[in-house]
């Protein structure tokens, strides 16, 4: 079985969980003997893994063209035909000569380089949504080009590139829904967003979705038949010993740790308060938020309001080996997600022997048996747990060794096995 995947990133260039989801499928895909997997993202830098994997930068693919020109007989106008509906101009000159012309409907116009090839900057920037049509055209071009049997297409940013190939191809195609932009957004979708989500949805012969929670916002918010939706859950790939780049703890005290996007998503207001209450109880404790997001400023005065700042510690984006250094030195985990599809990040705090509490409004949550479970918005409840691990040692220990142990068990080759009967489901001929 061929696959022909879509993804947004690869590592080791990713800004989150969404590129260490796919690496870790496509690995476990690997491990089957009858699946072969072609993965595309926008921008290949060249050092990625390509060790079981087949991957194409679609900033590497020339947008080709061939033309037929013919006169009209009845008002000499020039016509210009092109067999896909992709026409690369090179200057801001040429583009205006082309636009001179006439063209059918479909014609869709795109600035390359001299080799006809699109430039992607592979990111999250203000252009997202022009990257996102051009990485649909050239996943056309791919499409026509190769050999497969299924396409597969890992979130929003994928699905018209996935609509592209099925379009052309005439294959089924199968969306992974790793989040929604209610998620995100908190209930306040961007309308564009929404609507590129739907139609995929709606687009796809099967969706797959991180976990149930995921599969209900799709089911309830997005009006898909529920026999169309199934879960697979994400697993972990085994963290390595490698030192990273952080400098030693350097201090006694207990570290508590938030890592992830500084987002209204991920909860991080709910964490300092959670922590302003830990505090008052005990002084021998530093809390660490790792990671960016547009709520950081908010967060350091926050902090500084409570008076707590001289026990917070704010690292910036963080990834690698710099994550295992910060885990090697944490006592307890907290993700306080006010909705998390799935949540990988704790699941790689486990690995690593850290106690782990998790936000109930979490996909992970539904899977995980040892690991301490709040209500995001209940800080009291946050407070205790983090209070109680740091102060009971038979506590922390019995999460540390059952975790480690639960999460061990949880491995990509098991999703692998559940997403091919996603796509043998999908295949007509199967």
């Amino acid at each position: 079985m061929k696959v022909l995947m879509f993804g947004w990133e690869f590592p080791p260039h990713i800004s989150g969980g969404l590129g260490t989801a796919c690496y870790g499928l496509t690995k476990g895909m690997s491990e089957l003997n009858d699946v072969d997997v072609t993965f595309v993202v926008p921008k290949a830098f060249g050092d990625e893994d390509q060790t079981r994997i087949k991957l194409i930068g679609a900033n590497n693919i020339p947008v080709t063209q061939q033309t037929v020109s013919f006169n009209s007989t009845s008002n000499a106008i020039e016509y210009l035909e092109i067999d896909s509906p992709i026409l690369p101009y090179v200057s801001e000159e040429q583009f205006w000569q082309l636009k001179s012309r006439r063209y059918t409907r479909k014609t869709k116009f795109v600035e390359t380089d001299d080799n006809s090839r699109i430039n992607f900057s592979g990111g999250y920037g203000p252009d997202l949504l022009s990257e996102i049509r051009d990485y649909a055209l050239v996943a056309r071009v791919i499409a026509e080009e190769k050999d497969f049997d299924v396409i597969h297409a890992h979130d929003w940013l994928t699905y018209p590139a996935g609509i592209a190939a099925k379009n052309v191809s005439g294959k089924p195609l199968v969306i992974h829904v790793h989040a929604t932009d209610f998620d995100r957004s908190g209930g306040d979708v961007n309308p564009k967003v929404y609507a590129i989500e739907r139609e995929g949805m709606e687009a796809a012969d099967k969706i797959i979705t991180v976990s149930n929670l995921t599969r209900n916002i799709v089911i309830e918010k997005y009006g898909i038949a529920p026999e169309k939706v199934i879960t697979v859950y994400n697993a972990v790939e085994a963290v390595g010993d490698e030192k990273g780049s952080l400098p030693p703890k350097g201090v006694n005290d207990k570290v508590v740790t938030f890592l992830g996007r500084i987002t209204m998503q991920k909860g991080p207001g709910y964490f300092v308060e959670a922590a302003n209450m830990v505090l008052k109880k005990m002084q021998n404790a530093r809390f660490v938020m790792a990671g960016s997001g547009d709520m950081m400023n908010e967060m350091v005065s926050r902090t500084a309001e409570l008076g707590i700042a001289d026990r917070f510690h704010f690292t910036g984006f963080l990834k690698g080996n710099d994550v295992n250094d910060l885990f090697k030195m944490t006592d307890v985990f907290v993700m306080p997600s006010v909705s998390e599809p799935f949540g990988i990040v704790p699941l790689e705090a486990m690995q690593l022997n850290v106690p782990v509490i998790i936000s109930n409004q979490s996909g992970v949550a539904e899977i995980l048996q040892h690991a301490i479970k709040i209500d995001f918005w209940d800080t009291y409840a946050m407070a205790d747990a983090i209070y109680g691990v740091l102060n009971y040692p038979s506590l922390a220990q019995h999460f540390k060794s059952e975790g480690k142990s639960e999460v061990n068990e949880l491995k990509w080759i098991y999703s692998a096995k559940e997403v091919r009967k996603v796509y043998l489901s999908a295949m007509p001929n199967h």
